[in-house]
């Protein structure tokens, strides 16, 4: 039997000795298939173009050597005013489909010796005026008649939704709807009374009189006096405003406990309150129990 383990045993050391190898072979592999597959692409693309110039070559060469029989056939009464005559007018000089019939005829006006020249419209404007007449109605009826499509505010409602969707709510989301309501117990406000003399005061006052930030007990906020907007911007600041986000600093209790607080000292009036600042609204919560 040893001699067969050592053989299994030589098996496995080799293959793990030439693991490295397989997989540089199969990236080699792989970008030599990328290759192939890029140079075939250029090869069908610089045909096609190739095909393309000869043709229309081949097309002028015989344009040019049918170019009387074809001035013939133009003159014909019986073609020259149709559609396709136009059409066959273009081939042999007569630009008649593309500016019109009528091209600086003098027409029998004259004011202070300025003479005045009629001229058509040209036939391709006049046509392109028709097909968006055209769009007009297919666009009113399927929009507004028949209410098929969406208009631009319930399209842009649908592809909100659908982005919402592609959006994983997560607790580092800004975007995620809070349902916290206010803490009440002491031991939770004192936590957050600590907190807030630590990480806060410094800039909102030591009763959040306001400093460099704004008054937080009166009925005044810039970014919302509800407990969840106040949470929310604790937890991921304000950019460009000087206030910064606590949320690598302080935990989702943390941030609770704080927020109680600070919306626990409205209404109490300190000393050397700072101005009103933003929207009045009145601050609100409830108490909350299992964060």
């Amino acid at each position: 039997m040893k001699p067969l383990r050592l053989a299994l045993f030589a098996a496995g050391l080799a293959l793990l000795a030439a693991r490295p190898a397989l997989a540089q072979a199969a990236e080699a592999g792989a970008t030599a298939a990328t290759d192939a597959q890029r140079t075939m692409l250029w090869f069908v693309l610089t045909t096609l173009v190739l095909v393309l110039m000869v043709f229309v070559l081949l097309f002028v060469a015989l344009l040019s050597w049918m170019k009387p029989q074809l001035r013939q056939l133009y003159a014909l009464p019986t073609v020259h005013d149709t559609w396709s005559g136009r059409v066959l007018g273009l081939l042999v000089g007569d630009a008649r489909l593309v500016r019109g019939d009528v091209r600086d005829e003098l027409l029998d006006h004259d004011y202070d010796g300025i003479h005045e020249f009629d001229n058509d419209l040209p036939p391709w404007w006049k046509y392109g005026f028709y097909a968006t007449i055209v769009f007009a109605i297919g666009y009113v009826t399927y929009y507004h008649v028949l209410k098929t499509g969406q208009l631009q505010g319930a399209e842009y409602a649908a592809e909100m939704q659908q982005a919402a969707l592609l959006i994983a709510a997560t607790p580092d989301d800004p975007n995620q709807v809070t349902t916290y309501t206010a803490l009440t117990a002491p031991a939770d406000l004192s936590s957050g009374k600590s907190i807030f003399a630590t990480n806060c005061a410094p800039c909102h006052g030591a009763n959040a009189e306001g400093k460099v930030g704004p008054n937080l007990t009166d009925d005044y906020w810039l970014h919302g006096g509800e407990l969840n907007h106040v949470y929310k911007t604790i937890k991921f600041g304000v950019n460009g405003k000087g206030m910064v986000a606590w949320k690598g600093k302080l935990s989702g209790k943390q941030i609770l406990q704080v927020t109680s607080y600070a919306l626990s000292l409205h209404g109490t009036h300190p000393a050397n309150a700072k101005p009103a600042q933003g929207e009045k609204e009145q601050s609100t919560g409830k108490p909350v129990a299992n964060l």
